[in-house]
Formats: structure tokens, C-alpha cells, sequence
């Protein structure tokens, strides 16, 4: 099982971490804010996202709403002191589908995610997808060209996810600004271009079909023969 938690007690993150990697033999990755949870969340593909209610420049109750407005279709746990009747129903509203209350014992933590792993969520995505001589691995966080890794920033592995999702469909400059930095950020359509053209660079060979088409006045899609 893969396991995004988002913490930003370090002495909390540090040992929940390491009693999920021992005792669960889960691989865990752990962020310390929530706008770095709401991208790997998006760019990668977890079991369970842990999300601390109270963290930096993202909630955990924010992160789960833009996650469920994307449609994300993964188990979702929050992890917070708040332990009201009214706290608890909120953050379920949310789109949390368990509600765990700060201090909690690791025995607690392992069973309910027992639970959630038995429960039928939606499908993940696939973890390695190949199209023409190229390998995109999510778990890894790697592509490579005929056994070559391409060296991806976060951003364009983000990108790049995202066009292999809508493969054939034209995604707006919006939509792509949305998906990987989030509408209320303070970036332009400059820096969506910007990123397209560095992903598309490692892609394209010179002569060749690209697999990125430009769609005036519009924004992009993806096309690549499998």
C-alpha cells in the first residue's frame, strides 16, 4: 500500500512514518504542508492520503475539498486534535472518509486503514504506462526513453500525468494551470507555456510527430502511438 502522509509536526511525521514502513510494511511518503499534499497527491498514485487538519499554506480540510472537486477517488484520512461531534461531521462533509483524533496509537492507525484497504475505492491509475519508446513509472516518479531515464521536474512530471490521462483530448491553459499549480495561485498562462515547451523538449525527436500539439488560443493535446 502506498501512503501519502502530510504532517507538519516533524517528531509526529518522523515516527508515524517509520512505525507505518515497520510495522505496516506500507511505503509512506511525507510531506510537511498541504500545497506540497495537494501535488503529490495529484502527480502520484496513493492508497491513503493522511492529512493533518491543521498545517502551512494548506489545510487538510482544503486539500481533501480540491481533491474530491477533482474527482479523486482515493481513501482519505484526517488526523487532528479537533475532537467535537461538529468537527468530526465537517471534516466527513469534506469528502474525509475516516477521522482519526490526535493522540492516537498506531495499532488504532494499522486497523483503520486495514478497513479502508478493504473497502472498494476507485480504481488506481496504473503505476508504469508505456507509449512509443518512452516508460512512465508514477510509483518511481521516472520516464524513460528505451531504457534512458529523462530527468522531469515535479512540474512536468505533474504535466506529463495529466496528458497521459486525456490522451487525445485538448486540456486549456486553465484546466492545466488548475490541475498543477491550482487556480487561486499566483501564476499566468506564461508559466503553463513555459512548462509545456520544457516537456515537450525532452520528448520530441527532431523529424518526428510531436506529442504535444499546440491548439491556438486554446491550450494543448497530447497524441502518441502506443
Amino acid at each position: 500500500m502506498n501512503i501519502l502522509l502530510a504532517e507538519d509536526d516533524k517528531k509526529l511525521g518522523k515516527l508515524v512514518k517509520y512505525m507505518l514502513e515497520k510495522k505496516g510494511g506500507y511505503h509512506v511518503d511525507w510531506v510537511e504542508n498541504g500545497e506540497d499534499a495537494l501535488d503529490y497527491a495529484r502527480g502520484s498514485a496513493y492508497d491513503v492520503l493522511l492529512l493533518d487538519w491543521m498545517m502551512p499554506l494548506m489545510n487538510g480540510v482544503d486539500v481533501c475539498k480540491r481533491l474530491r472537486g477533482d474527482n479523486y477517488g482515493q481513501a482519505i484520512v484526517l488526523l487532528t486534535a479537533k475532537d467535537s461531534l461538529q468537527d468530526k461531521i465537517f471534516g466527513l462533509d469534506a469528502g474525509a472518509d475516516d477521522y482519526l483524533t490526535k493522540p492516537f496509537e498506531i495499532d488504532e492507525l494499522l486497523a483503520r486503514l486495514r478497513v479502508l484497504a478493504r473497502r472498494n475505492f476507485a480504481p488506481r491509475k496504473s503505476d508504469s504506462v508505456t507509449f512509443g519508446p518512452f516508460t512512465f513509472n508514477r510509483t518511481s516518479r521516472q520516464l524513460s526513453r528505451n531504457g534512458s531515464e529523462i530527468q522531469l521536474s515535479p512540474r512536468e512530471y505533474q504535466l506529463l500525468d495529466f496528458f497521459l490521462q486525456n490522451i487525445g483530448n485538448v486540456l486549456t491553459r486553465e484546466s492545466i494551470l488548475d490541475r498543477i499549480w491550482g487556480l487561486g495561485s499566483d501564476v499566468s498562462y506564461k508559466n503553463v507555456d513555459v512548462t509545456v515547451k520544457m516537456l515537450r523538449d525532452k520528448l520530441d525527436d527532431p523529424g518526428a510527430e510531436p506529442a504535444i500539439h499546440s491548439i491556438r488560443g486554446v491550450g494543448y493535446r497530447f497524441e502518441m502511438d502506443a
